[in-house]
């Protein structure tokens, strides 16, 4: 279960909660947030003024009174739906912040002389400022956000992204990045702290979930200009009544005439609007992914292409030996015995498979290898690219195939051609060789290869179904490309690829108006993140990576991406389906009021009365209580919102119309009936 993730709600404390933030928020500042539902608080107040004055002067005032109510109840059920949905993300900000770091941490002081060139400070770890150095031992926290300079270490995650397999992190990679309130498991490593108090990403993370300070997405904004248009507009029709009331002659009173603007609005989508996005960015939020805009948490939801990094996105990141490939006349015992003893000072993670897969060809344990007398270890360099060890005068080494066909050459030895053979395979589909010798003799080959990270070709199929494409860039060979692209189930590859080239093909396919999710996680990514549409960075990345996205994916797992497009999606249809609900419902309700309201001087009106509501009163107080009432019952949608089933337009529209819009349509005239039958009743 992930940390960030609540299973089940403590109903017994939200709903209270909830509760009294609704009529916290009938403060009309707050409410300007939402004009649609603040102009009905407006009536609400005009009809209540109305009513006391009524009540004052001994005039009657059920009526009045009991729109008023019902006109109160309407507001504070839309504030009641946004609380819930705020109670959501509140209840997984407790949680988040639970996780924050309250330790000590070792900061390694910036007043180190020659004398205490490691003198360590122990500080609380909330007063790291960015650009600090700590040292992190095993069994520790890490105190804050943060980039490894030095070392490598086994890092325990749960805390953040909720998996409880440990993950490696590493100076020098893509995976170097570290956040507040993990754990070392194995190793020690020193970390530079790249952010300051209350700047953390654990802190970004509870400033994001928690929902009040949500920005309006574009989308959305767009919608609330429509439902303020609608809103004006019936403002003007209900104007022009009051005038047509003046000089007609027919009766129509204030209550009644609010009754009619706050039905003829689109109140329901306006009281639910909030909800939706609130209840959509949790849900995101619920999948180990934080929103750093709501532009993109929109965008995702039309994202038409996806451009994918291969190592640490595609695959894991680094290879790993696979097989060992002895040449003609060495055993596999043999070969696979001088790759260890060559990898014991490799401190990579090609090297340290090396030494896994050997222990297993020789069935032995870590504890049963004894290292050599008299040794000498030549330690894996960039520049070198071999490592190895030096027994008395026998010298193995193990390194790329350029690197060592250089060293046996210098040492009067040569590669045969089953060797050469070997290589020339393993490049052909995409891994990479590595060479073993002793002395001027050549043993034999290591095949590494790159691994997939798992369910990734199932989650870009599934991509492909939902009309999405996805196309892998790789600074890798055309060969390893291919080879790799086939493997996951990529669409379409680009090798050889430069952090120019990236960016170059990200405003080339926008400009041919894709929207384009890019999905990263080193250095090298973050100009292509920067560009695209929605950039996911993986939380494991870089702090420059994380940096240029606007999306973290705490996982590092880039089939989230289809979670994230499938929200997204949720989100624009759940606002269309209660759009076209609301507007559908609005047209009902004119049957209940209209005729009413004018059924007294025009008689004929008296044909649209298909209800047979009881009295023109009973009529309009009806639909004022459904109007109210409605906006509960559909708040479990508004937070669960509709589910994404891979459709064209055409049947989503469709299905819009006969569910949500004939649904709209009908739902009124039995609801508003019972009630009607209810007032007469108990009235």
């Amino acid at each position: 279960m992930a940390a960030v993730k609540t299973n089940k709600l403590d109903w017994k404390s939200i709903l209270p909660e909830a509760l009294k933030e609704s009529f916290e928020k009938l403060n009309p500042v707050l409410l300007s947030r939402n004009p649609v539902m603040l102009v009905v608080e407006i009536g609400s107040i005009i009809t209540t003024i109305i009513t006391i004055n009524d009540i004052l002067n001994k005039q009657p005032f059920s009526f009045n009174l009991n729109i008023s109510i019902w006109l109160w109840f309407t507001v504070l059920f839309s504030n009641f739906a946004e609380s819930i949905a705020e109670s959501r993300g509140k209840a997984q900000t407790e949680a988040l912040k639970s996780t924050r770091s309250t330790s000590m941490a070792k900061k390694i002081s910036d007043k180190a002389t020659a004398a205490k060139p490691g003198e360590i400070l122990e500080i609380p770890a909330l007063n790291l400022r960015k650009g600090d150095f700590v040292l992190i031992r095993k069994g520790e926290l890490i105190p804050g956000d943060g980039e490894i300079a030095e070392g490598t270490a086994l890092v325990d995650e749960s805390a953040i992204t909720g998996e409880s397999a440990p993950v490696i992190r590493e100076s020098g990679g893509d995976r170097s990045g570290v956040t507040g309130g993990t754990k070392i498991i194995e190793g020690t490593i020193k970390v530079r702290i790249t952010n300051d108090p209350g700047e953390s990403f654990l802190d970004t993370m509870i400033s994001m979930v928690e929902s009040a300070k949500r920005q309006k997405t574009p989308n959305e904004i767009a919608l609330e200009i429509l439902l303020i248009g609608l809103t004006i507009l019936f403002i003007v029709v209900v104007v022009t009544l009051i005038l047509y009331n003046r000089y007609s002659g027919v009766i129509v009173t204030v209550p009644i005439l609010v009754s009619l603007l706050v039905c003829l609005m689109p109140t329901t989508i306006g009281a639910l609007l909030p909800a939706i996005g609130i209840a959509g960015m949790d849900r995101l939020i619920e999948k180990n992914v934080i929103a750093l805009s709501g532009r993109a948490v929109e965008a995702s939801g039309d994202v038409s292409m996806v451009l994918l990094d291969k190592t640490g996105t595609i695959t894991l990141g680094n290879r790993m030996a696979r097989k060992f490939i002895p040449a003609e006349g060495v055993t596999q015992q043999n070969l696979a015995e001088k790759a260890l003893y060559a990898s014991l000072a490799d401190e990579t993670p090609e090297g340290r498979s090396i030494l896994t897969l050997a222990k297993e060809t020789l069935q032995i344990r870590g504890r049963d290898i004894k290292t050599p007398q008299n040794a000498r270890f030549i330690p894996f360099t960039p520049e070198s690219r071999m490592s190895g060890v030096d027994i008395g005068e026998n010298r193995i080494r193990k390194g790329s195939y350029e690197a060592m066909e250089s060293y046996i050459v210098s040492q009067g030895g040569s590669i045969d051609n089953s060797v050469k053979m070997s290589v020339k395979d393993i490049s052909a589909k995409g891994g990479t060789p590595l060479v073993v010798a002793e002395n001027e003799k050549v043993l034999g080959v290591i095949r590494l290869t790159d691994i997939l990270k798992v369910g990734i070709k199932e989650r870009l199929a599934h991509l492909r179904k939902i009309g999405i494409k996805s196309i892998m860039i790789t600074g890798d060979n055309q060969l390893t490309a291919a080879t790799i692209a086939a493997e996951a189930g990529i669409d379409d590859f680009i090798a050889q690829a430069r952090p120019e080239t990236k960016l170059e093909m990200i405003r080339k396919y926008q400009a041919e108006g894709f929207l384009v999710a890019m999905i990263g996680d080193g250095t090298n990514d973050a100009p292509a993140l920067a560009q695209a549409d929605v950039a996911v960075a993986m939380n494991a990345g870089t702090q420059v990576a994380r940096e240029a996205a606007n999306m973290i994916d705490l996982d590092s797992n880039p089939t989230k991406l289809l979670d994230i497009v499938e929200i997204g999606k949720e989100i624009l249809i759940t606002r269309g389906a209660l759009t076209t609900f609301s507007i559908a419902n609005d047209v009902a309700k004119y049957f209940a009021i209209v005729p009413a309201m004018f059924v007294s001087v025009f008689p004929m009106l008296g044909i649209l009365n298909i209800m047979r509501l009881s009295s023109p009163e009973s009529a309009v107080l009806s639909a004022v209580i459904f109007n109210a009432i409605i906006i509960p019952i559909l708040i479990p949608l508004a937070l669960r919102g509709v589910k994404y089933k891979t459709q064209s337009a055409v049947s989503l529209l469709w299905r819009n119309l006969v569910i949500y819009g004939f649904g709209g349509l009908v739902l009124p005239f039995p609801g508003i009936k019972i009630i009607d039958m209810m007032i007469g009743l108990f009235l």
